[in-house]
């Protein structure tokens, strides 16, 4: 059974159970602030097990896109070396919020896999738990029975809290769970070792590919758990490991799903898969990680150097690393996979198939980058070499390890690869003690904690009303403490709000709550787990009085108009740059709009004033908002409504249009077009590949800013008392370029003359070399211009000054090709000697130069770099 069919036997299989298909949600996540990426299948449903929401159904199935590379569930450094890990996966589920248990979840369980995929039970084992005291959770008799009706008894096992206790977090709901475990050893190999005794063993044969998730308490954060008011299920299967069972493979990666990928990179390599360990490892990790980089790139998740997509670079520049040392890939060739895994994939995920031109671009430029400081990281790793073994040090500092790991991406297994190859070893402890540094910095930085919420008024749901109105009567129904970096406040929770949440790129709203008594102001509100949070420095002293709410007016006016004008941004530049045009990210505030989109060149001026005039006709055009709360994703869609990529949306969307612009948005709008008054665009530019950037200002702000141009227009103008400011710039550029090759020419041979007086002096020195130590106060550029040419035209020639200049001291090193041969590297000598000086510098291996702060130690700079030659080419 292929792939594509094993995962429509699963949905349809629960489907017949009366359970509703839902698509997977986004794998890089939103609103939450505990997690960056989705790893794990229940994770947009976590609202509904928080009860922060209520479900649209009572029973649900799907597959969802995970990815695991980060915080606990971090298994990145397996992937490609064992059979069965992976980055990103797809986990297959089936949810029950408050409606069947226990006996339906095993039975189904236990129907799909034996009599639908044929699975043999005498392979299978499942494990239930064992009970906790402590906790007060008894062991788990009610699951035993239900497996024994369908597994032998002595296939059923009992697990601790780490494997059968599952839990969402340090709080929230959790419960006992009965783990899947499948034997795909040979009849010979279970003859000689019962599979009970592999199971959670990391036995790469013997592996889990079920949890069942049996949700009916609450951890509450001093640890103790409470009875949940409904249980649920929630249960995840491994699809990759199911395709391996069913294909009769002892690896995920020989599987329908990564061969096709791992065929057409060994066709790009010119390697065959299966003949050297080393290359296949390596089309492994690619394969894996071609499919996490590519579904978080669609889901509007760039490369980037911070958070998410930090990570996604890590990986992404994981992969080229693999390619590079190992199938010896020297240009881009992972873009080159992308059409592979559309065609693969594209069917079930049509968010890759719809983007693959943007993933391949994107993933291109990467490549071509991290391939350029592959090759920088390479030259700077010899060179450190190079000083150990000139010092006969066999081991390479920790330090310089992870500079070159922090600072350039060059991973550490290449270092310790690279040293090897030259009888070195790397100092790992030194390495790992600075890693742990960076990651207590960033845990130091990142430390919320959040005590339990406290409940005023239980099972509230709140009711959103600042569409229609900026104010509106409210009861507190939760609040909990915040600390965070040694400050505290308090997030409450309402009844019914006007206040919008950050959410879609809109910032959250402000403004203030009113009693009779007092009144506490609300500094930000934001969107976190399905609740509308407020966040203020105080706690009211009355919690459950009568309270009046009310959003800053002004500041929702303005944040409308830049809103709305976004939707008509989007719209002007897809009539301009054409349908490719996707939005990649926004930022709306009461100040400036920003909108990221998908394009792979700069605007020309022509198309920015285009862009800026076809928005400018829709605002003139005054077009009414036409606002529909109560329409479905599919009609919509079908109507031509523009949706993104990477969001989730439910059932019942809200669309927004304003005359040709039709989006599906949740966010705040102008009544009509016309109240936005002027959109002017301030800065448009690259912020990763393939995407472009528009800062742009409305009303009174892009007034301004037009005023502001215009000003310093008039005062340039009145600088050169010229009507024509055009004609005036171009003749002041012509005459400071003649001036400039003037000045250059007059420099060049004042320099050719020093380098002359220099040549009459020298004489063969000390080892065959010629020697010059300057003493001239020539400004830097001076000594290496001088430093340049006479080197070249002696290659025995070697040139040292120490000056100072403005106060400062400044180190210049020159040497022939003669002296490089003898293994002199200005660079290197620079960079040691400027220590004196309390300085650095660098620069090529003929040519260096550095400077410093301590200028008493000049002479001793220039005396040390003079020592270190000798030592050099006296061998």
């Amino acid at each position: 059974m292929n792939s594509k069919d094993t995962r429509a036997l699963f949905l349809n299989f629960f489907k017949e159970k009366e359970h509703q298909i839902v698509k997977s949600a986004p794998m890089v996540v939103k609103n939450d602030p505990t997690l960056m990426f989705t790893n794990a299948g229940m994770n947009q449903f976590k609202d509904i097990f928080l009860g922060n929401e209520k479900s649209k159904y009572k029973r649900a199935t799907d597959t969802q896109k995970c990815l695991r590379v980060s915080g606990k569930h971090n298994d990145l450094e397996e992937v490609g070396h064992d059979t069965y890990h992976h980055t990103m996966f797809e986990m297959l589920g089936n949810w029950s919020f408050g409606d069947y248990f226990k006996k339906e979840a095993i039975d189904w369980c236990c129907e799909l896999l034996i009599e639908r995929y044929g699975l043999d039970k005498n392979r299978m084992y499942a494990t239930i738990y064992e009970g906790d005291e402590t906790d007060g959770v008894t062991y788990d008799s009610e699951a035993y029975e239900l497996w024994k009706q369908y597994l032998p008894e002595s296939h059923i096992l009992t697990g601790n809290k780490k494997d059968n206790f599952w839990e969402m977090g340090e709080v929230g709901p959790c419960g006992p769970c009965s783990e899947l475990h499948y034997d795909l050893r040979d009849d010979s190999e279970r003859e000689r070792v019962d599979g009970k005794l592999l199971v959670n063993q990391d036995d790469p044969l013997v592996i889990e590919i079920w949890n069942l998730v049996f949700i009916q308490y609450n951890r509450k954060k001093g640890g103790a758990l409470e009875l949940l008011p409904a249980k649920h299920i929630d249960t995840g299967m491994g699809f990759e490991r199911l395709c391996m069972i069913l294909q009769n493979k002892k690896s995920n990666y020989d599987t329908d799903i990564f061969q096709v990928i791992i065929q057409k990179l060994a066709n790009i390599s010119n390697i065959e898969y299966g003949k050297d360990e080393k290359a296949d490892v390596a089309m492994r990790v690619i394969a894996d990680h071609l499919r996490a980089i590519s579904f978080s790139i669609a889901d509007g998740q760039m490369p980037s150097n911070v958070k998410a997509g930090y990570v996604i670079r890590r990986i992404l520049r994981r992969a080229v690393r693999y390619g590079y040392t190992f199938l010896n890939m020297r240009e881009p060739f992972i873009c080159h996979l992308v059409p592979t895994l559309v065609e693969q994939m594209g069917e079930q995920f049509e968010e890759i198939k719809a983007q693959q031109d943007l993933i391949f671009k994107v993933i291109e430029e990467e490549e071509n980058s991290f391939l350029r400081t592959l090759s920088t990281g390479i030259v700077m790793l010899e060179k450190i070499i190079n000083k150990c073994k000139a010092g006969n040090v066999n081991t390479l500092n920790g330090t310089d390890a992870f500079v070159l790991y922090d600072t350039y991406g060059f991973p550490l297994d290449l270092t310790e690869l690279i040293c090897k190859e030259n009888g070195m070893l790397v100092d790992n402890d030194a390495f790992s003690q600075e890693l742990e540094k960076q990651k207590a910095r960033s845990r130091n930085s990142a430390v919320v904690e959040k005590d339990d919420w406290v409940e005023i008024i239980s099972g509230v749901e709140t009711n959103y009303i600042g569409y229609d109105f900026s104010e509106g009567d409210i009861k507190i129904a939760r609040y909990r403490q915040v600390t965070s970096k040694n400050k505290t406040f308090y997030q409450l929770v309402f009844d019914v709000t006007p206040f919008y949440g950050t959410q879609g790129g809109q910032q959250g709203e402000t403004g203030y709550i009113q009693s009779e008594t007092e009144k506490i102001n609300i500094i930000d509100t934001q969107k976190e787990n399905g609740l509308t949070i407020h966040i203020v420095n105080e706690l009211p002293s009355n919690l459950t009085a009568n309270f009046r709410a009310f959003a800053d007016v002004e500041a929702r006016r303005k944040s409308q108009a830049n809103h709305t004008a976004t939707h008509l941004l989007q719209a002007a530049l897809r009539k301009v740059l054409g349908d490719h045009v996707e939005q990649k990210g926004s930022m709306v505030s009461p100040n400036i709009l920003r909108f990221d989109f998908s394009h792979f060149s700069g605007l020309t001026d022509e198309e920015t004033y285009e862009v800026e005039r076809l928005v400018n006709a829709e605002i003139r055009a005054n077009h009414p908002v036409i606002e529909n709360r109560c329409t479905t994703v599919d009609e919509a869609k079908a109507a031509g409504a523009m949706m993104l990529f990477g969001e989730k949306y439910g059932d019942i969307v809200r669309s927004i249009s304003f005359g040709d612009s039709y989006e599906l948005c949740g966010g705040m709008h102008a009544k009509s077009t016309g109240e936005i008054g002027l959109f002017k665009i301030m800065s448009e530019g690259a912020i990763s590949a393939g995407i472009r950037r528009i800062e742009a200002v409305t009303g009174a702000n892009a007034l301004e800013h037009i005023n502001m141009i215009q000003k310093t227009f008039k005062e340039i103008q009145s600088l050169f008392n010229s009507p024509s400011i055009v004609a005036s710039v171009e003749k002041v550029i012509k005459e400071n370029n003649d001036l400039s090759k003037q000045i250059s020419a007059f420099t060049k041979d004042k320099n050719i003359y020093i380098k002359n007086e220099i040549v009459k002096t020298l004489e063969v020195g000390e080892y065959g070399y010629m020697w010059s130590i300057a003493t001239m106060s020539a400004p830097i550029e001076v000594q290496k211009d001088v430093a340049s040419m006479l080197t070249k035209e002696i290659d025995t020639a070697i040139y040292i000054s120490g000056v100072v200049i403005d106060g400062k001291p400044q180190l210049v090193v020159g040497v022939g090709a003669k002296v490089i041969e003898k293994g002199v590297n200005a660079s290197a000598i620079v960079k040691e000697a400027a220590k004196l000086i309390n300085g650095g510098g660098g620069g090529q291996p003929s040519l260096a130069s550095a400077g410093g702060k301590n200028v008493d130690k000049i002479g001793d700079a220039v005396n040390k770099a003079i020592e270190l030659i000798k030592e050099i080419v006296s061998k």
